[in-house]
This record gives C-alpha cells, structure tokens and sequence, in this order.
C-alpha cells in the first residue's frame, strides 16, 4: 500500500471518528435540553363549566430571586377599579362573544397599567388572538385539556371558543379565565419571570413542578383580585362566585396530571385570598413556604 492510499485511509478514519463524536456530542445536548430547558413554554389554564340552574427546605436563591420575591407591584395596594363593564354574553353568537373578549381585555389593560404606574414600572398590553380550535403558538404545541394560554416569546393571549363554550356560555368563567392569562402577561413584563425562567434552567423535575405551581397560583390570584373590582356586579355576583372558587376546589388539578397547577384546594384558596384581599401582594407566591403551594 503506498503512502498516498495510506493517507485516504487514515482521514476516512479520521472523518468517521469525527462523524461518532459529533453525534454522540449532539445526544447530550438534546438529552440535557431536555431536562434544564428554560425555553418559554405555553401557560394554559381551563376555563369554568357554567353553574347548571409540608415544611419547606431552606436552598441558596437564585440570583435576581427578588424580581419575583419583592416585585414592586407588591407595594401599588388595591387592583385599580375601572368600572368594567363588558356588557351581555348571549348565547350563540360570535360576534358578541369577541365584543365580550375585547372588552374585558381592555379593562384589564387599564387596570394594570394604572397598577404599573403606581409601581413606577414600563407597562405594555399583550396581543390577544381568539381562536375556535387549537393552534400551535410560538412556544409550542396547544396544552391539553386548556381554554386558553399565554405565550411570553410573542406576549399573546390565545383564547378558544369552543362550540359548546359558545352555546352555553359563563360570563365570569370566560372573564377568570382572561383574567388569568393577562397575570402571566403582568409576570412577564414585571420581570418576575425573569426569575422563573432562571431558576428552571437549574432545577429538577421537583424544583420545575414547584417554580410552576408558583407561576399559576400567583396568575390566579391576580385573575382574582381583577374579578374582586367587580364585586356584587352582575358579572360577579356572590352566587357565581362561591361556585367558580368551589368548582376550582373539586376539577381545578384535573386537567394537569403533573401537578403543574396545583391541587384544586390550593387553587381555590389562592384564588379567596386575591378576591377578599384585592392586592398584587396577597399574591406573592414566590416567598411563601412549598407547602402553601402544593
């Protein structure tokens, strides 16, 4: 074998020795990607059927911790009222369901952007895109078993109005459900979720469940001191009220099998909190202990 064969051989080697490390290189990444991805992800939430006539360890904090911890929204006192007034849902028509959604929409945006203010913060409004059927968002495939999400990479609110949601709808479960995916909105642009997304990236599947379960019990809770400024209207009336909370109490952890929402007594509670309370700071999920946030 001359020295010219000899030297095809050795780079073919060469490449292929290449070829095997690359790929096995390219495994771990995706494995770990995986596992500590802290990639924005779509934040669903289900929306309320119609009323029918532990000691927490002590860990080292994340740097930027305090963005969730003590977020100056916690110091702006009550949700502001704007006297929102969305007018009637009735049944069947979809022109009056999107009117409806708008309109809500647009209280919420005057709401907290007054609460923003307060807080000397940047406010901007989320986009709102409403939907009949599922749709993959930029961060991802629709959630199971979800009404509606919350995508922070193009800060959009996706809603969807199924046919039965259509034929029988609930004006307050639509309104809660609004309301919770424009708090994912207040945590993105406040910067608590700066933290959120940070301390993902190096926790394990435990850490990521319980960083979750603070992400949607605090989103409730702003839904719920949003739905506490219409108090004794005709969109929320006690009645309708104990119903939702008591609904959320027995189905809320249904939809979510991880436990990524937290259990339907735990949801409720955080939801009474917010509504009697009626402050950003009756929901600082992020300082209190893991057992307040199963």
């Amino acid at each position: 074998m001359n020295s010219v064969q000899t030297g095809k051989i050795v780079a073919i080697v060469a490449a292929v020795v290449a070829l095997v490390l690359a790929a096995a290189g390219l495994v771990f990444v995706l494995a770990d990607s995986a596992t500590t991805s802290a990639r924005p992800v779509n934040e669903a939430q289900q929306i309320v059927s119609p009323p029918v006539n532990g000691a927490e360890t002590k860990k080292v904090p994340v740097p930027g911790s305090r963005l969730a911890t003590a977020s100056p929204l916690y110091d702006t006192g009550r949700l502001t009222d704007v006297n929102c007034s969305p007018g009637e849902l009735p049944a069947g028509s979809m022109t009056a369901y999107r009117r409806f959604l708008l309109r809500v929409t647009a209280c919420l945006n005057r709401a907290w952007a007054a609460q923003f203010a307060k807080a000397d913060m940047p406010f901007s409004k989320p986009r709102l895109r409403i939907i009949t059927g599922k749709v993959r968002t930029p961060c991802g495939a629709w959630n199971a078993g979800a009404d509606g999400v919350y995508c922070s990479t193009d800060r959009t609110m996706y809603l969807m109005i199924s046919r039965d949601q259509l034929r029988n709808p609930f004006p307050l479960g639509i309104t809660r459900l609004i309301a919770h995916e424009y708090g994912h909105h207040v945590q993105q642009i406040s910067g608590i979720w700066s933290y959120y997304w940070t301390a993902r990236s190096s926790a394990g599947k435990a850490g990521r469940l319980l960083l979750s379960r603070r992400s949607e019990l605090q989103a409730e809770c702003f839904s719920s001191i949003f739905m506490s400024t219409m108090k004794g209207t005709s969109l929320v009336t006690d009645a309708d009220w104990s119903y939702t909370v008591d609904w959320f109490r027995k189905n809320g952890a249904k939809g979510w099998p991880q436990n990524d929402h937290g259990k339907g007594p735990t949801q409720a509670a955080w939801m009474t909190r917010g509504f009697n309370r009626g402050t950003p700071s009756a929901c600082n999920t992020w300082a209190t202990a893991a057992r307040n946030v199963t």
